[in-house]
């Protein structure tokens, strides 16, 4: 009989699992359902609105792609040279961003003491979530009297010190703490065994860090860097407050105003209907199309790096 007993409690209990995990995984169903129709609907909606230029015959699509000139005044919309522009700024910014993020990350998750460790992380943490518009104040008031007194100091000229240069610096400060803060986790998740196990075959700290931690952790390093390079594809407030929205190009002086494709989608955008604001959707199409290509090379980059042969 108590057998018996204890087997209906049992087998209730297995239903009740079964009953719960049910709807924990109808829930979770629902949440990334929720947040791939949200995703496809702003896509299917930048998209249709992207196209109207080109489907009404408003905008050549070949001189659009490739132009070389963006005069809104004269019904000139050319977003090659633009693009080029967003590469060379957000690029420059990962390779100026990407080592001082590892490093310090390797500092703060490895060598620092935990009290300083603590607080460094604690200022990272606040320096990822300062909105835009101030780093754009801060960037209009100081690095762009930098530029300046750079340019004066190699006998060049800027445009009040908007250019390039000072994008490139902006976006690199910008994209810092995102960056640190992803390869501070990713560091840390290293299982400390492997550490003890290159000591123990006679490498050195050093050697150990370098060559195990953070080939152990290449994985959540370059998550870090693919979120901080579409932060930087991204930024449109901040980057127009010292870009400069050259109006033809490529710009390849870093003394030189610049223009980028979210400054482009931003200045100008007076109107809610009409072709200056569905053309800006047809930015929008090539932001995201600039945003994927960049992040599938990045993750090729991520396979490259530490891969051990057999």
């Amino acid at each position: 009989m108590r057998t018996n007993v204890k087997s209906y409690r049992n087998q209730k209990r297995n239903r009740h699992k079964i009953r719960r995990d049910k709807i924990l995984k109808a829930l979770f169903f629902t949440a990334a359902l929720v947040s791939a129709s949200a995703i496809a609907i702003i896509v299917i909606f930048i998209t249709q609105k992207g196209i109207t230029p080109f489907l009404n015959g408003d905008v050549s699509l070949v001189r659009f792609m490739f132009g070389t000139q963006w005069r809104q005044d004269q019904g000139v919309y050319g977003v090659g040279y633009i693009v080029i522009n967003t590469l060379l700024t957000s690029f420059g910014a990962l390779l100026l961003a990407f080592p001082i993020s590892v490093l310090s990350a390797l500092f703060i998750a490895k060598i620092a003491p935990k009290p300083i460790a603590s607080f460094m992380t604690t200022i990272i943490e606040l320096l990822a979530s300062i909105p835009s518009v101030v780093y754009g104040v801060f960037a209009a008031g100081v690095i762009t009297k930098l530029v300046m007194n750079m340019a004066a100091g190699l006998g060049l000229s800027t445009a009040g010190g908007s250019s390039q240069l000072a994008v490139i610096l902006l976006l690199a400060i910008m994209i810092t703490p995102t960056i640190t803060s992803l390869s501070i986790a990713a560091i840390q998740a290293v299982d400390r065994d492997l550490e003890l196990g290159s000591l123990a075959l006679g490498a050195t700290p050093t050697q150990t860090r370098f060559k195990v931690v953070l080939t152990s952790a290449k994985s959540g390093i370059f998550a870090g860097a693919i979120l901080g390079i579409g932060r930087a594809f991204g930024e449109a407030t901040a980057v127009a407050m010292v870009a400069g929205n050259k109006m033809f190009g490529p710009t390849f002086h870093p003394f030189d105003i610049t223009r980028t494709l979210t400054s482009t989608m931003l200045s100008g955008l007076k109107e809610t209907t009409g072709l200056d604001y569905d053309i800006r959707f047809s930015v929008g199409i090539v932001l995201m199309v600039v945003i994927l290509l960049s992040n599938l090379l990045l993750n090729a980059i991520r396979k490259k790096i530490g891969k051990v042969s057999g």
